[in-house]
């Protein structure tokens, strides 16, 4: 299975910057031999324009949340079926800055991967902090989606890493990986399983030594992501770890 390089802009771009970085993304992934799966999870009011720049292009596109409700009176809020309109690929769902921020719970989080899924999106599901935390969190999932959790892609992000510059070691993310592995094949009655990401400062310097442990398929990278330099070295290291 090929690792995963997942960008997510937060709230960051604009017309001009969005098109300048895609367009370095897909003119470096050129040089790449063999080049792992690319994405990037952009803020929704800019997937038409992402869509317009990465169709038929290596690189696959995804927003950064999804409602739990299928269609309704939810202001603000973007459906599954909306994301599917622009061919979203993924969604993240649960981002620790969504669960701090936005007081979204394990149900909450749960109830949009499984709406994702209805819809063909395949959601990122973020868990984080402590090996208990990240255990429940993950179990709220699988309880809600069934034999599908096979089809999610599981992020692992350190809270105290997001956004800061500190970095789990090797060793702590491949710790807590392991764990979630196992929970996952625990739960799956076929297959390898979902991809697990680690979701915790991956950046240019230390993508390499993340990526060599057995049980880190990919990044959901932050900051880096918007940097083109940065973001093609990621994937650059993934696709060598493979």
């Amino acid at each position: 299975m090929k690792k995963l390089i997942a960008g997510n802009w937060k709230m960051n771009g604009s017309l001009a910057a969005n098109e300048a970085l895609l367009t370095g993304i897909k003119s470096g992934l050129a040089s790449v031999a063999s080049p792992c799966d690319v994405a990037v999870c952009a803020p929704g009011i800019y997937l038409p324009q992402v869509r317009s720049l990465l169709s038929g292009s290596d690189v696959a596109w995804g927003a950064q949340d999804v409602s739990a409700h299928e269609s309704g009176a939810y202001t603000g809020e973007i459906s599954g079926a909306m994301l599917r309109e622009f061919a979203c690929r993924y969604a993240l769902v649960g981002h620790s800055e969504r669960r701090q921020y936005h007081g979204e719970t394990d149900v909450v989080v749960a109830a949009k991967a499984q709406r994702a899924l209805a819809f063909g999106v395949t959601p990122i599901v973020c868990v984080g902090e402590s090996l208990t935390v990240v255990k429940r969190q993950l179990a709220a999932v699988i309880h809600a989606v069934g034999h599908c959790v096979s089809e999610v892609v599981v992020a692992y992000e350190p809270v105290w890493a997001i956004g800061t510059g500190r970095t789990a070691t090797p060793a702590q993310a491949q710790e807590v990986h392991a764990v979630l592995r196992a929970q996952l094949a625990a739960a799956c009655s076929r297959g390898s399983g979902p991809r697990i990401l680690y979701g915790g400062s991956m950046n240019a310097a230390n993508a390499t030594e993340l990526l060599a442990q057995p049980d880190i398929d990919g990044g959901l990278i932050g900051g880096a992501a918007l940097k083109v330099p940065d973001f093609l070295s990621i994937i650059e290291a993934a696709s060598a770890a493979r």
